[in-house]
């Protein structure tokens, strides 16, 4: 006669073994701002992530990092360029001070990691501090991979409306305006604004590293569109709609759209980009 005990066992190792063929397989351990993460031969770079002007560390691209770090990356982020509105909305500051503490933020990654490079991954003032940190902080040896989503490269109309007030002749008061209500930043990255001049003055694109510019055609604050891209050697230049072309996704829902989440991963792993199924994100 069989023991009872017996039967709960086999009964047990049953359910362990198909539980096992069942289970999705899990993934790589990565991180997200863990001091004791240490990047793997697979993802040897830690990934910084940059969010957008008035923006923090816990907002903005903080779901692309926790997806991104899924995938076994160590990522790390902070909030750069606070002022008059506290500790929780960053990218207000001057662009140049901001680079700054940005610069000092990657060398203690990379102390702190041991690794030799990081990766760059910016969303609208992130993404241009991740190509003018490139350029201006003289760390662009210790950058590999730089993903730039909806940069204003180029200065941006903020939806037209410093546009009409140049039109107006107003130009010079929007940003006197712009300056008393604590957003300096906001004066240098309009068109012909003092940090956009610095970038684009020669070339942006700077030596051993690889750019990867991600843009939405219905981008409705980085206007025109076109100006966030890089029209250089070394730079790939992507609209979303390239790959899903019925995606309305606009400036801000491009950080939590799950097609740029995908082109973001694709660009920090180029050698094992996989195709993936479109979704659709938010317009605004």
């Amino acid at each position: 006669m069989v023991k009872r005990s017996a039967v709960i066992r086999a009964v047990v190792l049953l359910l362990a073994a198909s539980t096992l063929l069942i289970a999705p397989p899990a993934q790589a351990a990565g991180g997200i701002n863990d001091a004791a993460c240490r990047p793997s031969a697979a993802h040897p770079n830690p990934v910084v992530f940059l969010h957008g002007l008035g923006a923090n560390k816990d907002e903005d691209l903080n779901f692309l990092q926790a997806d991104v770090a899924a995938q076994g990356y160590c990522t790390y982020s902070l909030t750069y360029g606070t002022g008059v509105y506290g500790p929780f909305v960053g990218g207000v500051a001057d662009i140049g001070r901001s680079a700054a503490q940005i610069k000092a933020f990657i060398q203690g990654v990379l102390a702190q990691t041991g690794a030799a490079k990081v990766d760059l991954v910016g969303h609208s003032e992130g993404g241009f501090q991740s190509l003018y940190v490139t350029k201006t902080q003289g760390i662009s040896e210790r950058i590999d991979k730089v993903v730039a989503i909806a940069p204003p490269t180029h200065g941006t109309t903020f939806a037209g409306l410093y546009r009409l007030g140049m039109a107006l002749g107003a130009d010079e008061l929007a940003g006197r305006v712009l300056t008393a209500f604590g957003c300096v930043a906001c004066t240098q990255l309009v068109t012909d604004g003092s940090a956009v001049r610095t970038l684009t003055n020669g070339p942006i694109a700077q030596a051993g590293v690889t750019y990867t510019i991600i843009q939405s055609r219905y981008d409705e604050l980085v206007t025109p569109p076109e100006t966030a891209f890089v029209r250089e050697p070394g730079v790939t230049n992507t609209y979303v709609q390239d790959l899903c072309p019925l995606d309305p996704v606009g400036h801000i829902g491009e950080a939590y759209d799950t097609n740029v989440w995908h082109m973001v991963k694709n660009a920090l792993d180029p050698a094992h980009a996989a195709p993936f199924v479109c979704s659709v994100g938010s317009p605004g």
